[in-house]
């Protein structure tokens, strides 16, 4: 299954996806990219920090966008061209985070597409803010 043609997406579309963040999800990441940060595994440590607990890694919550851009808007088969983002507040483990992209603009010639592209806790709190410039696939087989 591909995602979404250029012909198929509009100004406003969304999509999204929430997942409820864990110490397992921390602990992988940190596995996966070899970022140990104290900051994020070491509770010890991280009582010390202006948080007061360790936080998930910002990354993971972009990992939560790139999944709704590569699975749902674009979708699958689309390609990341560029992504900005900037973190408003931590999120902690046991923290319910939803991902959310919103197309703003598209560029037909180009095959290019603009979604704003953000995370909000369970308390509606924005984490994570700011942009994807995706390339859609360009026809369905």
């Amino acid at each position: 299954m591909l995602g979404k043609t250029i012909d198929e997406i509009n100004v406003g579309d969304s999509a999204d996806f929430t997942k409820t963040v864990t110490g397992y999800d921390v602990y992988s990441f940190a596995g996966v990219t070899g970022d140990f940060n104290p900051a994020h595994i070491d509770s010890e440590f991280a009582s010390e920090t202006s948080f007061g607990k360790t936080i998930a890694h910002g990354i993971l919550s972009i990992g939560f966008i790139s999944n709704v851009l590569g699975t749902q808007l674009p979708g699958p088969g689309s390609i990341t061209v560029g992504l900005e983002c900037d973190f408003k507040k931590p999120v902690y483990i046991g923290d319910t985070i939803t991902a959310t992209v919103e197309v703003t603009k598209k560029d037909e010639a180009r095959n290019r597409v603009w979604l704003r592209t953000y995370c909000t806790n369970q308390r509606g709190e924005i984490v994570v803010d700011g942009e994807a410039k995706m390339m859609p696939v360009t026809k369905k087989f």
